[in-house]
């Protein structure tokens, strides 16, 4: 369960994947939109499964992350100009190349997570808190318990950007260069943000070494989240 609400939670914030989810239930449909989180859920749970295990291999290929960080901000880039393109061409019939191709939407949404290396030290982070409150134990059933709630937090979080794409779509009459438009400088902000990162030594390179600022961090939300529910 624990896993579910941290997914759930952590999936709400805009962001590359969930707004790519976004863009894809609008132009090709919910069934695509869902394919493509389900890739997307299943190489982030890929990832978590590995932090548990395998942390260390991580510590020591930072250049390995880096890169990853420098992909995902290109691939946002490339994204941003798509959707202006789209936004401001004359041709309707303009296409987004990487939301809009020929590849399955699954195995695009699967490439797409996998080079987003910030969800290791998130999860590492995250799984160190549950561990040392006893609420994750080191046992095959309960990882799985865990990893599965994740995948599905996740896919629920996608789901309101998915739904909610089609919704978007409809109260603007289907105005494809408004969606656009917004889309684009989503994936604009946000790659900024991630320069921001990288320059800043927040990028998941430097985050990965940082393992008890991101259980601390962890640690300071499931406390909120104790209060919030003894409130209640």
């Amino acid at each position: 369960m624990i896993g579910l609400l941290v997914s759930f939670v952590g999936s709400l914030p805009l962001g590359t994947l969930n707004v790519a989810a976004m863009q894809i239930s609008i132009i090709s449909g919910v069934q695509a939109a869902l394919l493509f989180s389900l890739g997307a859920l299943l190489a982030e749970m890929i990832y978590v499964r590995l932090s548990l295990v395998a942390i260390d291999w991580f510590r020591k290929r930072t250049n390995l992350l880096r890169v990853f960080d420098f992909l995902t901000i290109i691939l946002l880039i490339v994204l941003a100009i798509s959707n202006f393109q789209m936004a401001f061409a004359e041709n309707s019939q303009h296409r987004n190349p990487i939301i809009d191709n020929a590849l399955p939407k699954i195995l695009l949404g699967f490439l797409m997570s996998a080079i987003n290396p910030v969800q290791i030290p998130f999860w590492f982070g995250w799984s160190t808190v549950l561990f040392s409150r006893g609420l994750l134990v080191a046992k095959p059933a309960q990882y799985n318990a865990y990893i599965i709630g994740i995948g599905l937090g996740t896919l629920l979080g996608n789901s309101i950007f998915i739904f909610g794409g089609q919704l978007v779509a409809t109260t603007i009459n289907n105005n494809q260069s408004i969606v656009s438009a917004v889309i684009g400088s989503i994936f604009l902000i946000t790659a900024g943000l991630q320069l921001y990162k990288l320059f800043r030594n927040k990028d998941a390179a430097h985050r990965i070494n940082q393992l008890d600022i991101e259980a601390d961090q962890a640690g300071q939300q499931l406390d909120r989240w104790a209060v919030d529910v003894k409130k209640k």
